[in-house]
């Protein structure tokens, strides 16, 4: 009987080890590639210029030089990916991109040129 223990407390000991030294899932991998706020903040952007077309507050102009900004600003993103990894440096330029951006479509929709409403 005691060799009967004996075995079973060895297997618990080895099963508990190989379970202590099991690699713990990463708990949030950094993908050097990954650039969550710049893309929810184009998103969020893409929606304000898309409302302000709807509401008249943009003029088919306005619109497209907005329009034209953001596309420049993905072009960056992409180009910021492509050595593999989105260093602050580039996350800083994207950001003061976006923040410009963001002013330029804010002063566009509040001005005095309004399109009617659809």
């Amino acid at each position: 009987m005691k060799i009967h223990t004996l075995i079973a407390a060895i297997a618990l000991t080895a099963g508990g080890a190989a379970f202590a030294q099991a690699p713990a899932a990463p708990v949030a991998a950094k993908d050097p590639l990954a650039t969550p706020r710049i893309d929810q903040r184009q998103a969020n952007q893409e929606k304000r210029i898309d409302q302000g077309i709807a509401s008249g507050a943009l003029t088919n102009k306005e619109a497209t030089r907005l329009d034209k900004r953001e596309t420049k600003i993905e072009s960056d993103k992409l180009a910021a990916k492509s050595d593999g990894k989105v260093t602050k440096a580039e996350r800083r330029k994207l950001n003061h991109e976006q923040n410009r951006a963001s002013a330029a479509i804010k002063h566009q929709k509040h001005d005095a040129q309004t399109t009617a409403a659809k």
